[in-house]
């Protein structure tokens, strides 16, 4: 049967990897689910700091994106835990055939005690939300400042502000361009 060994576990005979190989593909298609997860989270969260909505819900943007992070460095761990098992054997050519389970989990875990706070700080996306997570705050803040009252201008708009009113956000704020970035100018 493709992709098995002969029938005595152990012992020594083909194997043929293209099930694992094809499962492999599966998995590393499943990427492009984490970054869409990944940029809702991030529009979301900009939309929330955006229309000042409460900071726990920022916060809870926050810790999805963190999840979402650890996901993908899970996956990108379990697949080179993988890869690696595979070229193992199919370099080494052992007379006895180990147990591919086994040998994937102890190389799996061996990538996971590596992990560190560093891993945040490599992955473009959370790094990119995080900036622009800032920058929002930034402008936010500066909207609200106490001496924009009827008619002050900030950053360009000429809302009035009536009191206990909220301003209105800016035309297209909640535009993206296709790489996550605001479309309106940094100085906006």
């Amino acid at each position: 049967m493709p992709g098995r060994s002969s029938s005595n576990s152990g012992s020594t005979g083909f194997i043929s990897f293209s099930g694992v190989e094809s499962a492999l593909s599966s998995l590393k298609n499943f990427q492009s689910c984490i970054d869409s997860g990944m940029d809702t989270v991030s529009s979301v969260a900009f939309d929330l700091v955006e229309t000042q909505t409460e900071v726990s819900s920022e916060y809870s943007m926050d810790k999805a994106m963190v999840e979402f992070v650890i996901t993908n460095r899970e996956l990108n761990h379990y697949v080179m835990a993988v890869q690696s098992a595979i070229n193992h054997v199919k370099e080494e050519q052992p007379d006895k055939i180990p147990d591919l389970k086994l040998l994937v989990e102890e190389k799996f875990l061996a990538l996971q005690s590596k992990n560190s706070d560093a891993d945040f700080q490599n992955n473009e996306k959370f790094v990119q939300f995080k900036q622009q997570l800032k920058e929002l705050k930034k402008q936010s803040a500066a909207l609200q400042s106490p001496g924009l009252l009827n008619g002050s201008t900030a950053a360009g708009t000429t809302e009035p502000r009536l009191p206990g009113r909220k301003p209105c956000p800016p035309p297209h704020s909640g535009l993206r361009m296709a790489d996550g970035s605001s479309s309106l100018p940094a100085t906006y």
